[in-house]
C-alpha cells in the first residue's frame, strides 16, 4: 500500500470522528443549549466527507492525472466514511456517562 493512501485513511478516520469529539457547533460555535444536537454532527460529517474527497483527489492529482469517477465511487466512499465514524458516534451517543436518576417529585 502506498504511503500517501494510508495517511489519506488515518486523516479520512480522523475527520469522521471529530464531530463526535467536539461538542462546538462546527469547531468555534458554543451551542446556546450547551449541547450539540445530532444534525449538526451529521452536518459536520458532510463537510468533512468533502473536505476528506478534495484532499485525496488533491494528492491523486499530484501523482497522476484525476480518474474521473460516477456515483458508485462516491456512494462508496461515503458508506466507509460512515463506517469510520462508528467510533466517534458509539463514544458520544451510547457509552456517554448517565446521570443519576432522579427522585420523583
Amino acid at each position: 500500500m502506498n504511503i500517501d493512501v494510508l495517511i489519506l485513511l488515518l486523516i479520512a478516520l480522523a475527520a469522521a470522528n471529530l464531530p463526535f469529539m467536539s461538542g462546538r457547533v462546527l469547531f468555534f460555535i458554543r451551542p446556546k443549549s450547551g449541547r450539540k444536537s445530532p444534525g449538526w454532527c451529521l452536518l459536520e460529517l458532510v463537510l468533512l466527507y468533502f473536505a476528506a474527497g478534495v484532499l485525496a483527489w488533491l494528492v491523486e492529482k499530484r501523482t497522476d492525472i484525476p480518474h474521473p469517477q460516477g456515483w458508485e465511487f462516491y456512494a462508496v466512499t461515503a458508506c466507509l466514511f460512515l463506517v469510520f465514524a462508528f467510533p466517534g458516534f458509539v463514544l458520544r451517543y451510547l457509552l456517554r456517562h448517565r446521570a443519576a436518576p432522579h427522585a420523583a417529585d
